[in-house]
């Protein structure tokens, strides 16, 4: 299983309605996207995967991420050993521990040690009667320890919410083989009064995440900065004008380290699915 290029990270593909999200991802497999990323804060997210595996047929289908706290190890192994033997070699397995606030609102406390927590889900992996190959999982990483487990652990990284400087941060911290697999979420409008609009209610909301934050403070932005969603941080974080502003910021990853960027589209509309900026973006991107 190899990444390269481009590929689509989208919620809408995970939560939206299924049919609808079996016809969009055959569409964007003809159109020749590398990988489709979903992510998980609850419910079956292995039946989604099926759901996406069964209407493709070359690309990959991604977890960005399973969420840790939410499966048991070896459920997720024997499914995935399932969905590999029904479909083939397709699933590239990204793990996450999520977020303390989010985990600790159902069951408080229960978000603690997540490098251990990691590792432990990982060695739960591996013990299970049909493990996930190393080489067909990748972890959400941002800092770097996380980052370190991910290349001995793991076949690579997904940092979400970053910059191009954080993929040459990770790229050094990886080293030369491990796989970097950066989001990138971008918004296709020439209104900058637009942009603010909808990329900063979205950034906002990523922004009560703790780890996000702290990886925003490591990268240089000001608490102040983070608070307000300054133009600088959303211009940081968000790539917004045409087809070529989105090329740039792509580039930019693969020249700073990526293996392959997943492209998040920002719409007004969050539950949308934004086929017509999907095939925008394929006929500059690929």
């Amino acid at each position: 299983m190899e990444l390269t290029g481009v590929g689509v990270w989208s919620s809408q593909l995970r939560y939206g309605n299924s049919s609808e999200a079996a016809e969009a991802a055959a569409e964007l497999d003809e159109l020749g996207y590398a990988a489709l990323w979903i992510p998980d804060v609850g419910g079956p997210v292995l039946d989604s995967v099926d759901n996406l595996l069964s209407a493709t047929r070359n690309t990959v289908i991604a977890t960005g991420i399973l969420n840790l706290w939410m499966h048991e190890p070896a459920d997720v192994a024997a499914r995935y050993a399932t969905l590999t033997d029904t479909h083939g070699e397709r699933f590239l397995l990204g793990i996450g521990v999520s977020h303390a606030p989010l985990i600790d609102s159902k069951e408080p406390g229960r978000y603690r040690k997540p490098l251990a927590a990691t590792e432990a889900f990982l060695d739960g992996i591996d013990a299970s009667a049909q493990p996930v190959p190393v080489a067909n999982r990748v972890l959400a990483a941002l800092g770097p320890k996380m980052l370190d487990l991910s290349k001995t652990k793991a076949r690579g990284a997904h940092p979400y919410l970053t910059t191009p400087e954080h993929t040459r941060i990770a790229r050094e911290v990886l080293g030369s083989g491990p796989l970097l697999l950066p989001e990138q979420t971008v918004l296709l409008t020439d209104d900058r009064d637009h942009a603010r609009e909808v990329g900063g209610q979205w950034v906002r909301s990523y922004l009560k995440m703790p780890n996000y934050a702290n990886n925003l403070r490591r990268l240089g932005f000001s608490d102040e900065e983070i608070d307000t969603v300054s133009d600088r941080l959303l211009d940081a974080v968000i790539a917004w004008g045409d087809e070529d502003a989105v090329k740039r910021r792509v580039t930019e990853h693969l020249d700073a380290g990526a293996d392959h960027v997943c492209v998040q589209v920002l719409t007004a509309d969050p539950t949308e699915f934004p086929r017509e900026q999907w095939r925008r973006l394929a006929a500059a991107l690929l």
